[in-house]
């Protein structure tokens, strides 16, 4: 599965920059501009594993796991209490994420929309719009609700309705005392119930900080406190870089880009440190497949068994699933070869049940009946 993300923030914080940043891109990043129809851009997850399985099997191709991003418009500060829907709903509904940047520099040629940078402040108030939003979606759903109840006096139907009304009456508490949904302990039941509206404040949440083009004093402080924050709620975390040299420096080829990096104290791209945030923040790990004709990268969620992992392959797969052939990277590599990590022993046959682990090299053997 592709990872999805959605990339949100106030107007003026260099959401768009960020985007450029992650998707090698050119989108516009004009002070003024109010993109009404979003940015969308995928990339490949970054994997040294793969590239050093290409050159062991010297498959006829190669596939990395990806990365799809949605950039929506800029939002403005208050829009959603006043009744206004968020730019581009209809696209970040869809994400499994949602990656917040928020302005942490100054530049009197681009004022905030709020008058004065505040971080802080900013992360509170999208807080409170992913709320609000989710807030208009319960309060109409409860009205609903409660006519269908009215409608029958007993029976299954009413008591799926009545048992909503129970989850969304318990929701509805949370945000008016501005937690958010990630932050309740919902059983499998009440997720299965509220899966299809797709809440933002459900959602895991990244915090980018975008320090601009030169790094601002009091970051590193700036930064604590934002992880402190951010340590206080559910599937949250925090990351921050320098926006605009950043993404100038993602515009040039490899060998330059690594020779700016270490001038500039950077030590891993933006890409890599976002996406490893993301990954952790959904519980998603990586096996692989190697051989002849393909080496390729598979993202799924930990604590995931051999047989739905075949799954992700082709469904024929988990269907006469017999049993994964596994070898773990690391182990790979320390005998050098396939052949050989048989001999040792490292190279072994598991069942469904089996829980797969980042980097476990599999290939599956299946049967299915005509």
């Amino acid at each position: 599965m592709a990872l999805t993300l959605g990339i949100i923030g106030f107007s003026k914080s260099g959401k768009t920059t960020v985007f450029n940043i992650l998707t090698h891109g050119h989108a516009e990043t004009s002070a003024y501009g109010s993109a009404a129809t979003p940015n969308l851009g995928t990339v490949k997850v970054p994997d040294k594993r793969l590239e050093v399985l290409t050159e062991m099997f010297i498959p006829k191709k190669t596939t990395y796991a990806t990365v799809e991003y949605t950039d929506v418009a800029g939002m403005n500060p208050g829009a959603t209490k006043q009744g206004q829907a968020l730019p581009g709903l209809n696209y970040i509904q869809k994400v499994q994420a949602l990656v917040h940047v928020v302005r942490a520099f100054e530049d009197t040629n681009i004022p905030h929309p709020s008058g004065k940078v505040d971080p802080i402040r900013d992360i509170e108030t999208m807080d409170l719009e992913l709320a609000f939003s989710d807030l208009s979606i319960i309060e109409k759903r409860l009205i609903k609700l409660e006519e269908n109840i009215k409608k029958f006096k007993s029976g299954p139907e009413r008591d799926a309705y009545v048992f909503e009304q129970e989850i969304m009456v318990r929701l509805n508490e949370s945000l008016s005392n501005e937690i958010p949904i990630r932050d309740l302990d919902l059983n499998e039941d009440e997720l299965k119930v509220i899966r299809g509206y797709q809440f933002l404040s459900q959602k895991p949440l990244l915090t980018i900080l975008n320090l601009g083009e030169e790094k601002v004093s009091g970051a590193d402080q700036l930064l604590a406190e934002v992880r402190t924050l951010a340590g206080k709620r559910k599937q949250s975390g925090v990351e921050a870089l320098r926006g605009k040299i950043e993404m100038e420096v993602s515009q040039l080829d490899p060998e330059e880009a690594e020779m700016f990096m270490e001038e500039l104290g950077i030590k891993e791209s933006s890409l890599d440190r976002i996406i490893k945030a993301s990954y952790d923040l959904l519980g998603l790990i990586s096996f692989l497949t190697a051989g002849a004709d393909e080496v390729r990268a598979w993202t799924i969620r930990k604590n995931t068994p051999a047989v739905q992992a075949a799954g992700e392959i082709h469904s024929d797969i988990e269907k006469g699933f017999i049993r994964g052939e596994i070898v773990s990277y690391d182990d790979l590599i320390k005998t050098g070869s396939m052949t050989e990590a048989k001999r040792l022993g490292v190279y072994r046959s598991e069942g469904k049940t089996y829980i797969m682990q980042d980097g476990d090299i599999v290939n599956f053997l299946f049967n299915v009946k005509k």
